[in-house]
């Protein structure tokens, strides 16, 4: 028989993995659902970068606003997917935007980005 210390702490750090996953996977489906992809490339990028904003991101924002004691109640662990699903819609945003940006009606290649860039910044 374990200990119910070991039982309990498992229980959750398997709640708190289950706040980041749904959190993240929600994000993921929502905005797939509202714009879809034109390629399975750019499928896979936006999936990748909108999973890891939603996670790297609303980890940063625990963190910055200080709501690490919310991790102590399971209503705290569903305020937490809430934040994770926030997190995860700039990420998304951006890699449409430079999906959209790359594949412009001009076809640019990365030399011309690299070119644009250097301009931008006075280089």
């Amino acid at each position: 028989m374990s200990e119910p210390t070991t039982a309990g702490l498992a229980g959750i750090g398997l709640g708190k993995l289950l706040g980041i996953s749904v959190g993240a996977g929600a994000v993921a489906l929502v905005v797939m659902s509202l714009t879809e992809p034109q390629s399975r490339r750019e499928w896979v990028v936006a999936l990748v970068c909108t999973v890891l904003g939603s996670v790297c991101g609303g980890a940063f924002i625990i963190q910055w606003l200080g709501l690490q004691a919310w991790a102590e109640t399971f209503e705290g662990l569903v305020a937490f997917a809430g934040v994770y699903f926030t997190a995860g819609l700039p990420a998304w945003v951006l890699v449409r935007g430079a999906f959209a940006w790359f594949n412009g009606p001009d076809g640019r290649s990365l030399p011309a980005i690299i070119d644009l860039f250097r301009k931008a910044f006075g280089r």
